[in-house]
């Protein structure tokens, strides 16, 4: 269980270009295998994965307890669906980049240099997935946790079109159109295509 400590404007945050130089150096996890940024456990991850050539990268709304070695139940899910579906890797990104493991423990106010931090992150991993990038929807109903979490995801979605990105989703929707949360999915489930930007414009 993690609940933040502080608003995240209260505490002293890396910018994600400080936070991925200082990142691969520990010896507490394979640096080989792992991608971790910043590579310390704080109130706040860009970027939890596996490298790989082709990774699939599943968008959450925001980060909870897991760390390299250490997956969580949700983190374990998206490392099977990954593997089911023919990818060599998996990249767990957030809409939000607060580390909290109920929603709403999150920060009522959105923090604009942790988002912007977290969008620069988005951009590295997009670019570094090789054409058309996979992006898997996976936020569920927790979209609604917050109200500033549409307009990051809006930035995230207009991101992923400048890179090419293609967008699934796996399970079926929820009532009200969200993409299926990871933790509840059959291991072999497979990937379905995904209008980003109809979803915007019918569920947001």
């Amino acid at each position: 269980m993690h609940i933040p400590s502080a608003p995240t404007a209260d505490i002293a945050l890396l910018t994600f270009d400080e936070a991925l130089e200082r990142s691969g150096r520990s010896d507490r996890y394979d640096t080989g295998r792992w991608l971790y940024v910043p590579d310390f456990y704080a109130d706040y991850r860009y970027i939890l994965g596996t490298r790989g050539a082709r990774p699939l990268i599943c968008i959450g709304i925001n980060p909870s307890t897991a760390e390299p070695g250490n997956l969580d139940p949700t983190l374990k899910s998206v490392e099977r669906i990954a593997a089911h579906n023919g990818f060599d890797s998996f990249i767990m990104f957030n809409v939000y980049a607060q580390r909290a493991t109920r929603p709403e423990d999150m920060e009522r106010e959105m923090n604009r240099l942790l988002h912007r931090e977290n969008m620069a992150a988005f951009a590295y991993v997009l670019a570094h997935s090789g054409p058309a990038p996979a992006v898997w929807a996976a936020w569920g109903n927790i979209i609604e946790t917050r109200d500033y979490l549409k307009e990051c995801l809006l930035d995230m979605i207009g991101l992923g079109r400048r890179y090419g990105a293609v967008w699934y989703t796996a399970g079926a929707r929820s009532k009200k159109g969200h993409p299926h949360h990871p933790l509840y999915l059959k291991k072999d489930s497979g990937l379905d295509p995904f209008d980003a930007a109809a979803y915007c414009e019918n569920c947001l």
